[in-house]
Formats: C-alpha cells, sequence, structure tokens
C-alpha cells in the first residue's frame, strides 16, 4: 500500500496534519489503534479552543475526523508496529500491512504518568484532571488538591491558586523538585497550602463529583477537584534509535522535522514548552506544510 503522507496518531496534531496534507491534494493515510481524537476524548469540557465556545472533547474530536475525512485522508485504526526508510521512501509496518510513504508525520502523543491510586480513573473527568489550563477554570473559587513537585506541578499550582480559593499541594517528598524561583513562588502564596512527606491514597467522591483525597498519614482532605502532575510519557518508543530524542520526547526543528529528513512529529510527543488541543492543531498544520515543501523538493 503507496501514499505521499502517512500520519501516525490521530489526536489534534495527527488530524490536523490529515487535513492540511490532504487539502493540498496529496494521498494521506492517517492510523491510529485507538478512537480518533486522542487527549481530547478524555476531557470532559473544552472551552478555549478558539471559535467553540465551550464543548465536549469527544464533539472537538469528531469534527476533527469529519474535517480531515471530508478533504479526502483515508482514516484507518491501524497500529504502527515499526518505521524504517529505504532511499527517499519510509517502510511502516502496520497491524494490517506494510505502508510506504514519501513523507511520515509522527503525531502519537503522550500520555499522563497517573498515581494508579483508589479513585483515579473513576472520577477521571470529574473532578481528576491532569490539565490546569484546561480544567481550572472549572473550579473557580472553590478547593483544588495538586498531587506534585516539580516544575509543572508548581507552576501550574500558582495558576490555580489566581483561579481557586485554596490550592493544596501533596507532594510525597520533603523538598520540592521545581526550580527555586517557583519553589519561592510557591511558598509566598497565602492560599496555597502544602502537604509535604504525603501521598495521596485514594479519591473520594459521590460517583459524580470528588469530594476529598484521603493522604498517606490518615488525614481526609476535603476539595474539588485533584489536579495530577506527576509527569507524562511520550509514545516514542517507534522512534528510538531512528531520530533524535531528548528525555524521551522527539526532537524537531521550527519546521517539525526531526533529525531525519521526511519525517516529522507534532504535538504532545515532541519537544514543546507549551501542550494544548490548540497547540498540537498548529504543530500538525505546520508539519503538513513542511511536508508538503519536502515532497515537492524529492
Amino acid at each position: 500500500m503507496e501514499c505521499d503522507v502517512l500520519v501516525i496518531g490521530c489526536g489534534a496534531a495527527g488530524l490536523s496534519a490529515a487535513s492540511y496534507a490532504a487539502r493540498a491534494g496529496y494521498s494521506v493515510i492517517a492510523i491510529d489503534s485507538l478512537a480518533p481524537g486522542g487527549q481530547m476524548l478524555y476531557i470532559d469540557e473544552i472551552e478555549n479552543y478558539p471559535g467553540q465556545g465551550t464543548t465536549s472533547g469527544y464533539a472537538l474530536a469528531e469534527s476533527f475526523e469529519k474535517q480531515a475525512a471530508a478533504f479526502g485522508a483515508r482514516i484507518e485504526f491501524w497500529g504502527a508496529k515499526s518505521i524504517g526508510k529505504e532511499g527517499e521512501r519510509f517502510i511502516v509496518e502496520t497491524t494490517d500491512g506494510t505502508v510506504t510513504a514519501k513523507a511520515v508525520i509522527y503525531a502519537a502523543g503522550a500520555r499522563h504518568r497517573h498515581l494508579g491510586c483508589q479513585g483515579e480513573e473513576e472520577y477521571q473527568g470529574k473532578g481528576v484532571s491532569y490539565c490546569a489550563t484546561c480544567d481550572g477554570p472549572f473550579f473557580k473559587g472553590r478547593r483544588i488538591a495538586v498531587v506534585g513537585g516539580g516544575d509543572t506541578a508548581l507552576t501550574d499550582a500558582l495558576y490555580l491558586s489566581r483561579l481557586a480559593s485554596e490550592v493544596h499541594i501533596i507532594h510525597r517528598r520533603s523538598e520540592f523538585r521545581g526550580q527555586k524561583a517557583l519553589q519561592d513562588r510557591v511558598i509566598a502564596k497565602e492560599n496555597i497550602i502544602l502537604h509535604m512527606e504525603r501521598n495521596a491514597v485514594s479519591i473520594n467522591g459521590d460517583g459524580r463529583n470528588v469530594k476529598s483525597v484521603t493522604l498517606s498519614d490518615g488525614s481526609e482532605l476535603e476539595c474539588d477537584a485533584v489536579f495530577i502532575f506527576v509527569g507524562i510519557v511520550p509514545n516514542s518508543e517507534l522512534l528510538d534509535g531512528m531520530a533524535r530524542l531528548e528525555g524521551g520526547f522527539v526532537w524537531t526543528d521550527d519546521h517539525m522535522m526531526t533529525s531525519v529528513p521526511g519525517l516529522f512529529a507534532a504535538g504532545d510527543v515532541r519537544t514543546t514548552p507549551f501542550r494544548q488541543v490548540v497547540t498540537a492543531a498548529s504543530d500538525g498544520a505546520t508539519a503538513a506544510h513542511a511536508a508538503d515543501s519536502y515532497i515537492q523538493n524529492m
């Protein structure tokens, strides 16, 4: 099976790339072993995607998919097993056979590292979140718990402190791992309360919404939401040993080109300072544009 552009991953970045590449007149196959939408499917409400107002992640993902298909992209429920390059052609083994392509856009995304505690999965989207800018505004004036002690946890705790009445940071160590400047700002905030050398043992609720967190010292912390920032894991395994990785994330230049000519990366899987639906979509558009230039110059 052959195509001009193969897109691996059908989240916001992948579907955006598929739309732009197909609209430019290329034959495009976009594959994903799960339902199209990526992380959008796990977001109950999205209110900061330009021009959409408040919508569900599922609805936004569906609109991305329909648009890509309308432009002519072929969307398949295939998983990618390996990627190689022979001459100017990429050879990708999928769960449905071999695909050859002139350019590949790798948009496999990343997954949030979970705590694994009781109630975490049950209340995901019902008060358990992994994105402060996505979900923080829904909890204005409420009590919020933040789990983690790195740069992301501290930065997002500061952001949430502007919205919430109280922010309770739960961290398993006696000291934070984040930058000293961030630590100082967190400590100085009057509505941020620290719970050091404690773990979140369980997240509790009434079946619909989060109500509290049980800590490892046996205490129960009442809260309306739990934001978990204990790291993300990029789905970059297929590129290990092929393209340049930095901390597991795929390095790209400003045009989304990886260290391998013709191989582009977009969205959460690549090195980027900000991970949102809108930035992933932008990455995808940039990658498709760059793939167009690459193919034209082959």
